[in-house]
Formats: structure tokens, sequence, C-alpha cells
């Protein structure tokens, strides 16, 4: 009896000495809860004590965590709608806090912090242009407003060190999309029209140089044509001077075989003159 009654003892001393020590693991924080009530917090990593069946731990992480939320939608200083989606990368910094705020459950922790970070946004997106928003340094639109976002999850335990902006979309649902691309429509068109009245007075350069160089070798043309003609008459008129200085005779018979073509040339000329006319001398020559 005796003997039982020992392993018993052991067996709840085993028990109560299991229960009452703890472990808080690298990256986490520890919050001791007395009945409860928070007993004490921010417990670093190691091994640690506490009253059994009295006393209760809950461990948090306390590295740098991503807390997406969903896509909030804004209107820029132009009253243009679009939805941003954005993530915000922050920690637990008091244990106490973040369990009274949130009952230690990340997700409440969560649905708190939404409307503090997406109010400070709003106010900051209110005051750009959507070309400012789009194009511009997305850190600006956070370094302004982070402070505040701070003061505000200060009273959850945590501490926000960055808000990153994933993606910044029109939404289907506006006349947004239809005026970006009326607008890109628009501009491309006056690209194209800029592109084509400069091809159009690039080609009437092309034209005028071409028939500027078209005239120029005509006029050479013309001009060297008419300079070998010359010099063709000049060169037929030595000849014949020179057939005439040899046979005078044969001369007069070649221009009187020329006055004959010339008159008789249509066929249909009629010509009256005296028989003894000089004209015919060449009918009557039996040589």
């Amino acid at each position: 009896m005796k003997y039982t009654l020992w392993i018993a003892l052991a067996v709840a001393a085993l028990l109560g000495l299991l229960g009452s020590v703890y472990v808080v693991r690298e990256g986490q924080v520890g919050l001791v809860l007395n009945l409860g009530r928070v007993a004490r917090t921010d417990i670093g990593p190691g091994l640690h004590f506490k009253w059994p069946l009295v006393e209760t731990v809950r461990t948090f992480d306390s590295r740098f965590a991503l807390i997406d939320f969903s896509p909030e939608r804004y209107l820029t200083s132009e009253r243009k709608d679009v939805s941003v989606d954005f993530v915000a990368i922050g920690y637990i910094n008091d244990a106490r806090a973040f369990y009274r705020a949130t009952g230690g459950i990340e997700s409440a922790a969560a649905d708190r912090l939404a409307p503090i970070i997406k109010d400070s946004l709003r106010n900051e997106i209110n005051s750009r242009t959507l070309t400012q928003l789009v194009s511009g340094d997305r850190s600006e639109v956070i370094a302004k407003q982070l402070e505040g976002i701070n003061k505000g999850a200060e009273t959850l335990g945590m501490r926000i060190v960055d808000i990153r902006l994933k993606q910044i979309d029109l939404p289907t649902d506006s006349d947004v999309i239809k005026q970006v691309y009326d607008r890109m429509r628009a501009e491309r068109k006056q690209v194209a029209s800029a592109l084509r009245a400069e091809g159009e007075e690039q080609a009437r350069t092309v034209r005028a140089q071409a028939d500027r160089d078209q005239a120029v070798l005509v006029a050479e043309a013309e001009r060297d044509a008419q300079r070998f003609r010359g010099e063709g008459d000049a060169q037929a008129a030595r000849l014949f001077a020179q057939a005439a200085e040899g046979d005078p005779g044969f001369f007069a018979f070649h221009r009187s075989l020329q006055a004959y073509r010339a008159a008789f040339a249509d066929g249909q000329g009629v010509i009256v003159l005296d028989r003894d006319d000089p004209f015919l001398q060449y009918f009557k020559n039996e040589r």
C-alpha cells in the first residue's frame, strides 16, 4: 500500500514539474496568464517556470510578419476610381497590449489594422493624380503616413515598419479604363498623324529633288544634243563644201535632187513651169 502511494506521489510530482516548465522558442515572446489575468509578459526565449494548473502560457511570433489585406478602392485628386492592393510588414512589440486588444488572434489584429491603414492611405491617395500615383515614388506615399499608422497600431501592441503597394488597378466597373484607353488611343493617333505628316514632307522633298534632278539632266542632255547636232551640221556643211569644190556638177545635181524631193514629197504637188526652165534640166538630160 505504501509502495503504491509513493508511486502515485512520484507521478503527481512529475506531472506537476512538467506542468510548471515551459519553453519560449527563438523568435517568440511569451505571456503568462494567472487564472485568465495577465501575470507576466514579454518573456524572452528560453526555459521558464510557472505555477501548474493556475497559470497558462501563450506564445506569439515576434518576428516580422506579412499582413495581407483585401484591395481597397480610392479616389484620386482627379476623382478617378482606383483599386489599391497592399500588404503591411510589422511585428508584435507589446505582448500584453496585443493580447488584450485581440485575444491573441492574429486575424483579429489584421482586421483591427485594416481600417487604420486604409484611412491613412486614403488621405495620401486622394491628394495625388492617377499619373503621380502610378509612376511616382510609392515609398513616398507610405512614408508620410507611417507615423500616424503606428499611433493606431500601438494600441494593438504592434509596430508597422513598412507598407508595400502591390498593385494599382483600374476597377472594371468604372469609366476610368475607358477614359485611359481613349486617351492612349488619342495619343497613338496623334503620334501616327505626326509620323504621317513627316513622311509626306519627306516624300515632297524627295519628289522635288527628283524633279530638279530630272530638269537638270534633261537640260544637260538637250544642251549636249544641240552641241552634237551643231557639230554634225558643221561637219556636214564642210563635207558638202568639199564635195562642191571637188565636183561642182555633182553638187548641183545633188541640190536639184533635194529640190525635187521637197517639191514632190507629199505626192500631191503640181508645178507649172516652162519647158526650158532650169529646174527641169536634169529631167531632160539624158546623161
